[in-house]
Protein backbone atom coordinates (compact mmCIF):
# COMPACT_ATOMS: atom_id res chain seq x y z
CA UNK A 1 0.00 0.00 0.00
CA UNK A 2 1.16 3.33 -0.87
CA UNK A 3 1.07 6.12 1.15
CA UNK A 4 -0.45 9.31 0.03
CA UNK A 5 1.50 12.76 1.37
CA UNK A 6 0.14 16.04 0.90
CA UNK A 7 2.10 18.39 -1.45
CA UNK A 8 2.59 21.88 -1.07
CA UNK A 9 1.95 24.32 -3.73
CA UNK A 10 5.28 26.63 -4.43
CA UNK A 11 4.07 30.70 -3.33
CA UNK A 12 4.35 31.93 -6.43
CA UNK A 13 2.06 29.51 -7.69
CA UNK A 14 -0.70 30.36 -5.24
CA UNK A 15 -0.35 33.91 -5.84
CA UNK A 16 -1.21 33.54 -9.71
CA UNK A 17 -3.96 31.64 -8.39
CA UNK A 18 -5.30 33.80 -6.07
CA UNK A 19 -5.47 36.59 -8.96
CA UNK A 20 -7.28 34.67 -11.22
CA UNK A 21 -10.42 35.76 -10.91
CA UNK A 22 -9.57 39.39 -11.09
CA UNK A 23 -7.77 38.70 -14.43
CA UNK A 24 -11.08 36.88 -15.50
CA UNK A 25 -13.33 39.99 -14.66
CA UNK A 26 -10.57 42.10 -16.58
CA UNK A 27 -10.59 40.30 -19.30
CA UNK A 28 -14.84 40.25 -19.71
CA UNK A 29 -14.56 43.86 -19.42
CA UNK A 30 -11.94 44.32 -22.08
CA UNK A 31 -13.74 41.90 -24.52
CA UNK A 32 -17.10 43.66 -23.66
CA UNK A 33 -19.22 45.26 -26.35
CA UNK A 34 -18.36 48.96 -25.28
CA UNK A 35 -14.74 47.93 -27.62
CA UNK A 36 -17.15 46.09 -30.47
CA UNK A 37 -17.59 47.23 -33.37
CA UNK A 38 -20.96 46.59 -35.38
CA UNK A 39 -20.80 49.17 -37.99
CA UNK A 40 -18.72 51.09 -39.68
CA UNK A 41 -18.77 54.04 -42.82
CA UNK A 42 -17.23 56.74 -44.29
CA UNK A 43 -19.06 59.74 -44.42
CA UNK A 44 -18.16 61.00 -47.98
CA UNK A 45 -19.89 64.68 -47.06
CA UNK A 46 -18.19 65.49 -43.65
CA UNK A 47 -15.43 63.44 -44.43
CA UNK A 48 -15.50 61.31 -41.98
CA UNK A 49 -14.85 57.44 -40.85
CA UNK A 50 -18.50 56.64 -38.40
CA UNK A 51 -18.02 53.58 -36.37
CA UNK A 52 -20.86 51.82 -34.35
CA UNK A 53 -20.20 50.28 -31.18
CA UNK A 54 -22.04 47.27 -29.56
CA UNK A 55 -23.37 49.50 -26.62
CA UNK A 56 -25.11 51.82 -29.22
CA UNK A 57 -22.36 54.75 -29.02
CA UNK A 58 -20.22 55.85 -31.90
CA UNK A 59 -17.26 57.91 -32.71
CA UNK A 60 -15.77 59.48 -36.06
CA UNK A 61 -12.30 60.42 -36.87
CA UNK A 62 -10.71 62.14 -40.04
CA UNK A 63 -9.22 59.50 -42.20
CA UNK A 64 -6.12 62.26 -42.41
CA UNK A 65 -5.06 61.12 -39.34
CA UNK A 66 -4.59 57.32 -39.71
CA UNK A 67 -2.00 55.34 -41.06
CA UNK A 68 -2.52 53.79 -44.36
CA UNK A 69 -5.59 55.88 -44.72
CA UNK A 70 -4.28 59.58 -45.05
CA UNK A 71 -4.06 59.94 -49.20
CA UNK A 72 -6.94 57.16 -49.55
CA UNK A 73 -9.69 58.44 -51.86
CA UNK A 74 -13.50 58.21 -51.09
CA UNK A 75 -13.94 55.29 -53.03
CA UNK A 76 -11.00 52.96 -51.35
CA UNK A 77 -12.51 54.70 -48.18
CA UNK A 78 -16.34 53.02 -48.14
CA UNK A 79 -15.12 49.57 -48.51
CA UNK A 80 -14.42 48.95 -44.95
CA UNK A 81 -14.51 45.08 -43.05
CA UNK A 82 -14.96 44.55 -39.28
CA UNK A 83 -13.18 41.66 -38.19
CA UNK A 84 -15.17 38.88 -36.97
CA UNK A 85 -14.76 39.91 -33.01
CA UNK A 86 -15.74 43.44 -33.93
CA UNK A 87 -12.07 44.65 -32.60
CA UNK A 88 -10.99 45.70 -35.57
CA UNK A 89 -11.45 47.42 -39.23
CA UNK A 90 -10.12 46.66 -42.05
CA UNK A 91 -10.12 48.67 -45.68
CA UNK A 92 -9.16 45.83 -48.70
CA UNK A 93 -8.51 48.17 -51.20
CA UNK A 94 -5.55 50.19 -48.97
CA UNK A 95 -4.36 47.03 -47.38
CA UNK A 96 -4.70 48.98 -43.69
CA UNK A 97 -5.88 47.95 -40.23
CA UNK A 98 -6.86 49.88 -36.86
CA UNK A 99 -8.07 48.77 -33.96
CA UNK A 100 -11.13 49.85 -32.74
CA UNK A 101 -9.73 49.79 -28.83
CA UNK A 102 -6.75 52.04 -30.40
CA UNK A 103 -8.74 54.30 -32.42
CA UNK A 104 -10.89 55.08 -29.13
CA UNK A 105 -7.49 55.69 -27.31
CA UNK A 106 -6.36 58.28 -29.92
CA UNK A 107 -4.20 56.18 -31.05
CA UNK A 108 -3.95 56.45 -35.60
CA UNK A 109 -1.51 54.24 -36.02
CA UNK A 110 1.64 52.69 -35.00
CA UNK A 111 4.61 54.79 -31.92
CA UNK A 112 6.45 55.63 -35.09
CA UNK A 113 3.75 57.24 -37.48
CA UNK A 114 2.28 58.99 -33.52
CA UNK A 115 5.54 60.46 -33.14
CA UNK A 116 5.97 61.89 -36.78
CA UNK A 117 2.27 63.04 -37.00
CA UNK A 118 2.88 64.58 -33.26
CA UNK A 119 6.32 66.14 -34.72
CA UNK A 120 4.77 67.89 -37.66
CA UNK A 121 1.64 69.40 -35.47
CA UNK A 122 4.43 70.86 -33.43
CA UNK A 123 6.13 72.65 -36.10
CA UNK A 124 2.79 73.91 -37.18
CA UNK A 125 1.83 77.85 -37.15
CA UNK A 126 -0.77 79.63 -36.06
CA UNK A 127 -1.73 83.36 -35.42
CA UNK A 128 -2.71 82.19 -32.05
CA UNK A 129 0.77 80.46 -31.66
CA UNK A 130 2.71 83.99 -32.96
CA UNK A 131 1.02 85.66 -30.35
CA UNK A 132 1.47 83.80 -27.51
CA UNK A 133 5.25 83.56 -28.58
CA UNK A 134 5.52 87.55 -28.71
CA UNK A 135 4.19 88.06 -25.43
CA UNK A 136 5.90 85.49 -24.16
CA UNK A 137 9.07 87.41 -25.86
CA UNK A 138 8.04 90.52 -23.98
CA UNK A 139 7.94 88.91 -20.27
CA UNK A 140 11.68 88.29 -21.03
CA UNK A 141 11.34 84.35 -22.56
CA UNK A 142 10.90 81.33 -21.11
CA UNK A 143 12.78 81.03 -17.44
CA UNK A 144 16.34 79.86 -17.00
CA UNK A 145 16.96 76.35 -15.85
CA UNK A 146 18.08 76.51 -12.43
CA UNK A 147 20.99 74.54 -11.24
CA UNK A 148 22.98 73.67 -8.46
CA UNK A 149 21.59 73.73 -5.28
CA UNK A 150 20.62 76.99 -4.57
CA UNK A 151 17.00 76.37 -6.79
CA UNK A 152 13.67 77.69 -5.48
CA UNK A 153 12.38 75.38 -2.99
Amino acid sequence: MTETTATTVPDWIAAELARAPQAAAQGAVRAGPHLQATAARYDARHKRVVVELANGSQFAFPPALAQGLEHARAADLAEIEITPLGTGLHWPRLDADLSVEGLLAGLFGSRAWMRQHAARAGRSTSPAKALAARANGAKGGRPRRQTGSKAAP
